[in-house]
């Protein structure tokens, strides 16, 4: 396992809290996804991730599927 990488993205389309935790979901799904920290107030999402599994255009594609949009 390569060492597990963190990236943070600034995410337009939050209307609720409900919104930030049901993304976090949808990211945990993703094999290589190690933690997910969704944040309706700062309307962030951190993952950190294996980069050997899972890419950060991987992660963007998720959170474009979940109904989002990554900066």
């Amino acid at each position: 396992m390569a060492t597990a990488t963190t990236t943070t993205f600034r995410v337009r389309g939050f209307h609720c809290s409900g919104c930030s935790d049901n993304l976090a979901k949808a990211l945990e799904r993703l094999e290589g996804v190690i933690r997910v920290r969704g944040d309706y107030d700062t309307a962030t999402v951190e993952v950190r991730y294996d980069p050997d599994r899972v890419t950060e255009d991987d992660l963007r594609e998720r959170i474009r599927a979940s109904g989002f949009e990554p900066e």
